[in-house]
């Protein structure tokens, strides 16, 4: 029996921002040799243990509000910690006062990509806020067991702060671009561009919400909706590769 990857916890940050029409969402694309190979997606990336040195610099968000949105039994604002830290790593973007940053943003950015920084030594050393009020816990999603590189994936929402500009990180991240959601789904059916499973489902989901208040305030009561932990499993029908989520039809467990 093939041994099942264990899931290593992550954190990915949906960027919105308002338009004249719809709201649009910032998207990166992946290098070839990522988890993720040339797909599209939404800054993130994995949890590491310095993102549990900063909760004396979480705020708006207690450690035990935190696990309880989460529902873990510990642990939980390392993940607003590592969403933040992905966020800024990956698109220059601080929920925090840019101000405080005694070398610069920019060159703050740099020094934690090419690990000349560490996270924890930089909110430390320039007592950064870190905004963890302005992340709204919207969805889990757990890579299917089948698959060699596994994460249990925590999804956030935040509006984009004033002042500030979003853009991709060299090195990991070839591209970026500010959409629709309804722009990209219709990108990814026709080919222009790659999306995952989970990047897909959140984008139909952001799509059914057609100003950026009605959205924030849905990410808002996500929470208070109760949020299910998604594990889709891959199966074969009539030799084709397809993804099915818990109650669907050939999923395990689920009555035909």
């Amino acid at each position: 029996m093939t041994e099942i990857e264990h899931a290593r916890p992550s954190a990915t940050v949906v960027l919105v921002r308002g338009t004249s029409g719809e709201p649009e969402v910032f998207l990166v694309q992946r290098h070839e040799a990522s988890s993720f190979g040339t797909a599209f997606a939404f800054p993130g990336g994995v949890v590491d243990p310095e993102d549990a040195a900063v909760h004396d610099f979480c705020k708006g968000v207690s450690s035990r509000k935190a696990n309880a949105n989460l529902g873990v039994k510990e642990g939980g604002l390392d993940y607003y910690s590592a969403a933040i830290r992905e966020l800024f790593e990956e698109s220059g973007v601080l929920l925090a006062n840019p101000d405080d940053v005694a070398e610069g943003p920019a060159a703050a950015r740099d020094a934690l990509n090419d690990n000349s920084d560490n996270w924890a030594d930089f909110v430390i050393r320039n007592e950064l806020e870190l905004q963890c009020d302005q992340l709204h816990y919207i969805s889990h999603w757990i890579t299917p067991p089948q698959q060699s590189r596994r994460y249990s994936t925590r999804f956030f929402l935040t509006v984009m702060p004033a002042m500030q500009v979003a853009g991709h990180c060299g090195g990991e991240l070839t591209d970026s671009c500010w959409m629709t959601a309804h722009d990209a789904l219709t990108a990814g059916r026709e080919g222009a561009i790659r999306l995952h499973f989970p990047t897909v489902k959140t984008l139909e989901s952001i799509a059914r919400h057609k100003t950026l208040d009605a959205l924030v305030d849905w990410a808002a009561s996500c929470v208070d909706w109760g949020i299910t932990s998604m594990l889709p499993i891959i199966v074969m029908r009539d030799g084709v590769r397809d993804i099915v989520l818990p109650g669907e039809k050939d999923y395990p467990g689920t009555e035909s």
